[in-house]
Order: C-alpha cells, then sequence, then structure tokens
C-alpha cells in the first residue's frame, strides 16, 4: 500500500487525570490520546475538525465535559480579519524598532507567548532581523528548555484626554485664596476658547457640506498619503518598507519540517504544498524565534512558537499570529478552499487564553454536534458555566457519528482490514469498547480512513 494513503495511529484512552497547565489541577485535567505514526493532512483536517490536536506526533483531544479547563478549537477567518488597534500597535511597535532601533519603553516587561525557548546567546538585542523555517525536531533537539506560556495579545492601547482647562479660582469654606494680580483681561478680538472634540466636529461637518456642494470632492481633504494610511490593510502594515539606513534587518524563510503529517501536493493546493512547516525569525544572523504551523486542505493551523526572551518586548507571539494569517490569505489566493486560520484551543476560564477571541470574525467549536458557531454566540454561554453546548438547536447531534463500529479500519499483522474481520480473527478479543470509543471520537470519516494499529 501506499504509505501516504494512510494514517496510522495507536489510541491510548484517556481514563486518567493530569495536572492542569492553566489552573494547575493535580488531577483535573483529562484528555483521549493517540500516538500518529504517519498522518494525512486530510485526515488530520477532520480530526482537528473534531476537536483533536497535535503536539509533535502525539494527538490528543480535551474531554470537554470532565477536564477542569474546557479548550475549544478556534479559528479565525483570515480574509475578513482586520487588524484592530492593538494588532495595529504592536506592527508599528516592530516596524519603529526595525527601522529606527526604537525600543518601547515596555520592554522589560516579558511578553508571553503559546510557548517559548531560550536560545543561548548573547543577551544584548541584536542589530538586524530575518525569518525563516526549518526542521522542527532538530530545533528542539538542540533547545534546553521549553514552557508552555500564552501569546500576549492584551489590548493595552493608552486612552487620551483633552487637557481640563482650569476655572477661574473660588473662594471654598474655611479656605483662603490670594487674589490674581490684576491684568489687561481677555483680548475681546479673539473668539472664546472651545474644546477641541467641538473643533473637530465642527470640521468634520463642514468638510461633509463642502462634498455634498461640490460633487464630492473637498478642498479641505487631507492628502492621499494620510488617506492611504486610514486604509492600511493587514499586509501593509506588515511590508512597510524602511530605509537603507535602518538600524535593523529582518528577513522571512519557509522549510518542510519533521511531522506525522505527510507532505503532499494536488493541482487544487498552494505551491508549495500540504504538510508542517517551520518559520524562522531572524535578526542580524542570529534566530531569535521559530514558529510551527501546519499547512492544510481548508487552513493553516499554528502549532506552537518559541522564541529569545531578550526579544519580548517585540510581542513576537502577537506578531507571528498575524503575520500567519497574512500567510493564509496569501495562500488563499492559490486554493480558494484554504481561507481559514486555526489558532489551537480557545480557553474562557483561563483569563490569560482569552486573547485569541480578538482575531475575529472568529468561530468555536461545538463540543456535540462539532459545528462552528460564530465566537459573539458562544461568549455569553462560558460567562455562564465553562463546559457549554453552543448549538442551539437540541435535536441536532453529532451527523458524522461512526454507527457502525465494524467498519472502523484495523490495522494488524500489516493486514488492514475493517474492524468486524479483526474481531473474528481474535476471538474472545476485549478490544470492541475501546474500539467503538475511538471511533466515536474521530467520526465516520476518519474511522473508515485511519488504520487503527493492533499488535
Amino acid at each position: 500500500m501506499a504509505r501516504n494513503n494512510y494514517t496510522i495511529v495507536e489510541y491510548f484512552g484517556g481514563e486518567d487525570g493530569y495536572r492542569c497547565g492553566y489552573c494547575k489541577n493535580e488531577k483535573g485535567n483529562f484528555s483521549h490520546g493517540m500516538w500518529s505514526h504517519s498522518m494525512t493532512v486530510q485526515d488530520y483536517q477532520d480530526l482537528i475538525d473534531r476537536g483533536w490536536r497535535r503536539s509533535g506526533k502525539y494527538v490528543y483531544k480535551p474531554i470537554m465535559n470532565k477536564t477542569c479547563c474546557p479548550q475549544y478549537p478556534i479559528r479565525c477567518h483570515a480574509v475578513k480579519f482586520q487588524p484592530s488597534k492593538s494588532h495595529k500597535k504592536i506592527l508599528k511597535k516592530f516596524n519603529k524598532y526595525i527601522c529606527k532601533g526604537v525600543i518601547p519603553k515596555e520592554h522589560e516587561v516579558e511578553q508571553p507567548m503559546d510557548s517559548v525557548c531560550e536560545v543561548v546567546g548573547s543577551k544584548e538585542p541584536s542589530k538586524k532581523m530575518e525569518c525563516a523555517i526549518t526542521d522542527v525536531q532538530k530545533e528542539l533537539a538542540e533547545c534546553p528548555a521549553v514552557t508552555n506560556v500564552e501569546r500576549n495579545e492584551a489590548d493595552v492601547t493608552p486612552t487620551g484626554s483633552e487637557p481640563s482647562r482650569k476655572e477661574p479660582a473660588s473662594v471654598s469654606e474655611g479656605r483662603t485664596t490670594t487674589a490674581p494680580k490684576p491684568g489687561i483681561g481677555l483680548d475681546p478680538n479673539r473668539p472664546p476658547c472651545r474644546k477641541a472634540k467641538e473643533l473637530r466636529k465642527e470640521r468634520h461637518h463642514q468638510k461633509e457640506q463642502m462634498k455634498h456642494t461640490s460633487g464630492g470632492v473637498s478642498s479641505t481633504d487631507p492628502p492621499a498619503a494620510t488617506m492611504t494610511n486610514q486604509t492600511k490593510t493587514l499586509e501593509d502594515l506588515l511590508t512597510e518598507t524602511c530605509p537603507d539606513t535602518s538600524s535593523h534587518c529582518f528577513e522571512f524563510r519557509r522549510f518542510l519540517c519533521d511531522s506525522p503529517l505527510e507532505a503532499e501536493h494536488s493541482d487544487d493546493g498552494p505551491e508549495m504544498g500540504y504538510g508542517s512547516f517551520h518559520q524562522q525569525y531572524w535578526l542580524d544572523g542570529q534566530i531569535v524565534a521559530v514558529g510551527v504551523i501546519d499547512i492544510l486542505p481548508t487552513c493553516v493551523s499554528s502549532v506552537y512558537l518559541y522564541y529569545h526572551p531578550d526579544f519580548a518586548f517585540l510581542s513576537l507571539g502577537s506578531y507571528s499570529a498575524l503575520r500567519e494569517i497574512a500567510f493564509t490569505r496569501q495562500l488563499q489566493k492559490q486554493s480558494a478552499k484554504l481561507s481559514h486560520y486555526y489558532l489551537g484551543f480557545y480557553i474562557h476560564s483561563c483569563p490569560k487564553m482569552r486573547y485569541k477571541g480578538q482575531y475575529r470574525p472568529a468561530d468555536l467549536l461545538c463540543p456535540e454536534t462539532y459545528v462552528w458557531v460564530t465566537i459573539e454566540k458562544c461568549l455569553s454561554l462560558l460567562e455562564n458555566s465553562r463546559y457549554a453546548r453552543f448549538n442551539t438547536n437540541p435535536d441536532e447531534g453529532d451527523a458524522r457519528v461512526l454507527k457502525d463500529v465494524g467498519r472502523a479500519l484495523v490495522l494488524h499483522r500489516r493486514t488492514v482490514m475493517p474492524y468486524i474481520v479483526y474481531a473474528r480473527k481474535q476471538k474472545g478479543s476485549n478490544d470492541e469498547p475501546e474500539v467503538r470509543e475511538y471511533a466515536s471520537l474521530v467520526g465516520q470519516n476518519c474511522a473508515e480512513r485511519i488504520l487503527l494499529y493492533r499488535a
């Protein structure tokens, strides 16, 4: 058989609880798990659309109604995505550092990420920056430590206010004030002072009136450069050019990396094909961050990111997510169905993980019917309960459940067979409860394609 036509997994079950990395409950985290020897991109696409995620070759699915911190798959509609004010601020901060070498004042505070890897090297920030993709397993072997934290997406937009004008001094009870020195008083030839907000409204109103009276063209319209700045796309913000005298240099490369996913190509797919890729970020010849992504038939899935802690002030977690969204949009032009960006799991019960909901428009996966529901409809339910069914139709169930477990495929002694044939060969075997549970979790499509390995 052609190896890239099949997925081969070993199912481990999910009876035992283990420590939760979010709420630190020692035995509160429950999930089903299986080891993937090889996996096709279509099978993994179907699995993540049923709540599974991979960590290396280990594929797991949280037991949503049992685990302490339910983890809901979340996806962003990349083509419709519009960067928020906080996203634009991060991109401007990044470009400002690359072009002018300006380090933000808050650089001492480490920015949380999905996962980080401390790179041994100089503690001084470098002078240039690039980005590339290489072999994941090799990088991890050379990496001294990997820890799970979250990407920083806190919308920290400074709120400004007009300076309040001082009112004339008055005498309050029990307090005396010094009388002001005599002066010439207000200039009667000048108009009275007005608030800046009122002046802006008036200018806007005048401009609109002039547009109507002059056929839509206003002599007070701002310069073209200003208008362009107001309508910049994500790609415009990411690709802003710097002068030749820039303080730093940034580059971005992509290479195939090791993972259970089998590399595939199709006529209607992206030029680089499907599979797992590394995105390396280089600053003046020094690697400072590595992101791992999976390119699947209908999405780009973010796996993890690790980075050099000395560059936390660049918010590389947020920056890499925005770059990956832009990359998804680029691939969508080559393959129309590849239009979503998967951010992993959204954990509403963990405030630090709610940032993923800021990449909108976004959907969460219903844990019972496996349909995608807009995040706006889900949040009110999650405010009342950690675990929630998002599909509001009580009569609707799992449309892709495998009702006949005998049709599930089994790989036994290098032979592919339906489970019903395997059971006949293994008289007295007590495999059926485990196989039935596995088949219900992966769904009909996967159970009829993925080979469940049995020794």
